[in-house]
């Protein structure tokens, strides 16, 4: 666990960063950052990469992050969003974002994978940090839960794209829904398989 050094070198406000959504073409992406209390407490056994988990223990973990956290934001960034400013540049704005809205000052920030400019604290990006750190495994069950919840609310006002099952990836149902029911507000216009489904339609 990296946190484990960070503890010995006197640092104790860590922040984990994360997102979800960045592969869907519907729904928003979401970025999550956490500070947590006692990154090496038995309470957080359970807290592992959020892909790793079931939809039911991520939504166990969620409130036990919840519990033993300092503080904790999420931020989020709708289908238009990211059409007009692009994916990456979202991800690391949100990452940002995510960071300067936590409570209390981080000490020093883990960030999975990318390397965010702009960070005035000591920052690391960790490659698979969500397998490594649990500061950003915490973060990452945080921004998947957070975006599940939305998704199903998506799907109870679009009933027929099946939102909640594949939670706006590209599946072969999702594409023959749009196919039929046509483009959402809530679908990506800059992703490809949306482009041209739109280029075909219009």
């Amino acid at each position: 666990m990296i946190e484990r050094k960070l503890l010995q070198s006197g640092i104790t406000k860590i922040a984990g960063v994360d997102e979800a959504g960045r592969g869907p073409c519907a729904g928003p992406l979401v970025i999550a950052a956490v500070i947590l209390k006692d990154p090496t407490s038995s309470e957080l056994r359970g807290v592992k990469d959020s892909k790793a988990l079931s939809e039911s223990q991520r939504e166990l973990m969620y409130d036990v992050i919840l519990n033993n956290s300092i503080t904790y934001s999420i931020i989020e960034f709708s289908a238009a969003e990211i059409d007009l400013l692009g994916l990456h540049r979202c991800n690391l704005e949100g990452m940002r974002r995510a960071v300067h809205a936590l409570k209390e000052k981080p000490e020093y920030i883990l960030t999975d994978g990318y390397s965010v400019p702009g960070m005035t604290e000591p920052n690391l990006a960790v490659w698979k940090g969500d397998q490594v750190a649990i500061s950003i495994s915490a973060a990452s069950i945080l921004a998947k839960v957070y975006r599940d919840r939305i998704m199903m609310e998506l799907d109870r006002k679009y009933p027929n794209y099946g939102l909640a099952n594949h939670k706006g990836y590209i599946t072969a149902l999702h594409t023959a829904a749009i196919e039929k029911h046509g483009v959402l507000p809530i679908h990506r216009k800059s992703f490809s398989n949306i482009a041209e489904i739109l280029k075909i339609t219009n």
